[in-house]
């Protein structure tokens, strides 16, 4: 056997070194963590730290031990690590340096913005701007019309949110210029995870050039054009304009990483929404028949020249809607979360266990493996679409060994490192999804196997392996 499993120190918990000096486990962990995880975890029980690329990670794979770490915010950080993270692939200046006396504060408040009162203006804002979108796109396919669905939730998707945040490019050929960027953003997303495991950019072929056009779309000059903004970016542009050191071109990588964080999973998280209802025509015709019902109640008409206003508490009791997202979202979610430890200090968890953590480790839950606990779900591999209904009502309570977790789904991080654009995110996917079968029939065309590509394990959501047709219509 070609690792060594040994204690370190008393309190510290078995380590999987591997053979391969600075790598450990990183190929291995990188081939497929979710298996590797799991058989460390037959063997060794459910805490143990594993050397992966000149780091010593300590995963805590017990769900009932997560609030422990999540509590443990003060020793157990978060931020500077992300914020070392984004700069690096973003191209802009680490915000903990001192340079920039708190810009990190101030732009973590912003984020009220996507929650309570401005979040449904954000939202109502989308849901308008989807629908031209799909007008646009789609209002002429009185007869089939045959597309690949990745590149379909890919371009709707994009464009949507980028005239949601952004506002509208008042040129001609606006949806020229849009998709130009979209274009560029798909090269530079294919890097991302190794821009994220932290292989040096000039390695990366054009990706450095992509990114730097990117950015350039961004700057001052080019976004005054656009027309119609979102409270949220102007509101950031503000705070940046307060700082003399950050240069044109690093406010402008702010915002182009701004548009990453809001799209990057977004769309493959609609795809898998919208693919795993296409594969299954009993969810399929539940959650259409939802939309119909509350479009009728509302006395909304469906057809694409029709603009259908939704509230968020009509979007919030859509339950079939929700829980086949929420399904989707367990099966094709795999990020890490992931917390650096301040200090040698001792983390106390519950039944008295007790692990010792040197200062710079790395702490990581990995909900994935709860994701698709058989214990949790039954038959985790199946998409049940009614998964999280119980009564009618939404299901919120789900065992393990007879005990009522705390967390049970986790698509969106935890505590401190929470995802702070999931109630937009979840909105404008309900809202796509709304929409598309609202107004047009929609069946898959080939029928293969799509398959999650796992380059992407530990980062978010898993993109698909291939691209599969399908076609769509107006509905009679």
């Amino acid at each position: 056997i070609f690792f060594s499993v040994f204690n370190r120190k008393t309190g510290e918990p078995p380590l999987i070194n591997g053979w391969i000096p600075y790598l450990g486990k990183a190929l291995i962990f990188r081939k497929d963590a979710f298996k590797f995880l799991l058989d460390q975890q037959k063997k060794l029980g459910d805490i143990f730290t594993v050397h992966i690329a000149g780091r010593y990670i300590t995963f805590i794979m017990d769900p009932f031990q997560y609030v422990y770490v999540i509590r443990n915010s003060k020793q157990l950080e978060f931020h500077e690590f992300a914020d070392k993270m984004a700069s690096k692939t973003f191209d802009y200046p680490a915000l903990s340096k001192g340079k920039f006396p708190d810009l990190k504060e101030n732009l973590h408040r912003i984020y009220q913005y996507l929650q309570g009162k401005p979040l449904d203006i954000i939202s109502d804002h989308m849901m308008k701007n989807l629908q031209d979108v799909f007008e646009w796109k789609c209002s002429q396919a009185t007869d089939w019309e045959t597309e690949k669905m990745y590149k379909f939730c890919c371009s709707v998707m994009f464009e949507a949110s980028f005239v949601t945040l952004y506002g509208r490019v008042p040129a001609a050929d606006g949806h020229k210029v849009i998709s130009e960027i979209r274009d560029k953003f798909i090269k530079f997303d294919a890097s991302f995870p190794y821009l994220a495991a932290n292989i040096p950019i000039e390695l990366l072929g054009a990706t450095k050039k992509v990114r730097k056009e990117l950015i350039h779309h961004f700057l001052l000059q080019n976004m005054t054009k656009w027309l119609g903004g979102s409270k949220v970016v102007q509101a950031r542009q503000d705070i940046f304009e307060k700082y003399e050191l950050l240069g044109d071109y690093d406010k402008a990588a702010h915002h182009f990483a701004f548009l990453w964080a809001s799209v990057g999973n977004t769309i493959p998280a609609t795809f898998w929404a919208m693919y795993y209802l296409l594969r299954h025509p009993e969810a399929l015709a539940a959650v259409r028949d939802e939309i119909d019902h509350l479009l009728q109640s509302t006395g909304q008409k469906r057809g694409p020249t029709y603009n259908i206003h939704l509230t968020r508490e009509q979007l919030d009791n859509l339950v079939y809607l929700e829980s086949a997202l929420n399904e989707s979202l367990r099966m094709c979610s795999s990020s890490m979360n992931i917390r650096i430890s301040q200090e040698d200090f001792v983390l106390k968890l519950e039944g008295n266990q007790e692990v010792g953590l040197r200062k710079g480790d790395w702490i990581a839950l990995y909900p994935q493996i709860l994701h698709m606990d058989p214990e949790v779900y039954e038959d985790p591999k199946e998409y049940k679409f009614d998964r999280y209904i119980e009564n009618g009502k939404k299901k919120t309570t789900f065992y393990k060994a007879g005990r009522k977790l705390k967390y049970f789904l986790m698509p969106f991080g935890s505590g401190i490192s929470m995802c702070p654009g999931r109630f937009l995110a979840m909105n404008e996917m309900k809202m796509f999804l709304f929409i598309l079968l609202a107004h047009f029939d929609v069946e898959l065309v080939e029928n293969k196997a799509v398959r999650l590509d796992n380059s992407r394990m530990g980062l978010g959501i898993l993109l698909p392996d291939v691209d599969i047709a399908f076609r769509y219509k107006l509905r009679s």
